[in-house]
């Protein structure tokens, strides 16, 4: 966690842990513990009526209550610290609250838990936030295709109107193909409809730019057929050994 607080005109920021875990603090301390069980039996005994003392019977039924309600309370924080450390390395979304009542969330990764006072802590980028402020748990392969799919998206948007397109676009364009022909369906299938739609108009567009230019599709000098200069030597070979069996039959007759 950061050792300096964040401070902003001239007052200290409370960070979305710190409020997170504030707001968590005073839910607690309004509950009902075995805390605060314990010192209502004390001062039961300490105010009873010395004429009508309570029978140890009762005594003895209270504190059969009181032992009730820590085993339940333990078995209460052995459970949540048991879901808190099945969440370690998982992706999750904690929902948080301002002092101004602004509701925020915060996305990462659980990089481990930390468990106060009966309570689990989730530790984010070396912030603490309650367990009970746990919205959602994103799988891996979910989210992941989800952010390619979101800066495919962004980055498409940065190009210019399509009939704009020129070669100073051709960079962005082809590492657009890159990314979207290196997806799989599960991944495609995150990128919206007309999204695809203007990518393919962009594509498109390119390519006709390559071909102006004597190009191909994907912007490389068009080599020409192998083997056309040989094609015209073998043909010239074939004059030249005609031209000479005939000079061998002209021989031939006036020998």
């Amino acid at each position: 966690m950061a050792l300096m607080q964040p401070v902003e005109d001239g007052k200290i920021v409370e960070t979305e842990s710190q409020n997170s875990l504030k707001q968590k603090s005073k839910t607690n301390n309004s509950g009902m513990d075995k805390d605060a069980f314990l010192q209502l039996l004390v001062a039961q005994m300490q105010y009873q009526d010395p004429l009508e003392p309570t029978s140890n019977t009762e005594y003895i039924s209270q504190y059969a209550q009181f032992s009730q309600v820590e085993q339940m309370q333990n078995m209460a924080g052995t459970l949540e610290l048991q879901r808190a450390s099945s969440l370690v390395g998982e992706e999750v979304y904690i929902k948080t609250t301002t002092s101004n009542g602004d509701v925020k969330y915060v996305k990462g990764q659980v990089d481990y838990v930390v468990f106060e006072n009966g309570k689990a802590y989730l530790a984010i980028d070396e912030e603490l936030y309650s367990l009970e402020d746990l919205d959602t748990v994103v799988d891996r392969t979910y989210q992941d295709a989800y952010d390619k799919a979101y800066q495919f998206t962004i980055k498409l948007n940065k190009l210019p109107v399509v009939n704009g397109v020129d070669m100073s676009d051709a960079k962005e364009i082809e590492e657009l193909r890159e990314i979207y022909e290196g997806m799989n369906d599960y991944e495609k299938g995150f990128v919206a409809k007309d999204t695809v739609d203007r990518y393919n108009k962009y594509v498109d567009r390119i390519k006709q730019v390559y071909a102006a230019a004597g190009l191909d599709e994907h912007g490389n000098p068009v080599e020409e057929a192998d083997g056309a200069g040989d094609v015209d030597t073998e043909q010239d070979g074939e004059v030249q050994d005609s031209g000479t069996e005939d000079g061998g039959t002209e021989d031939a007759g006036t020998a």
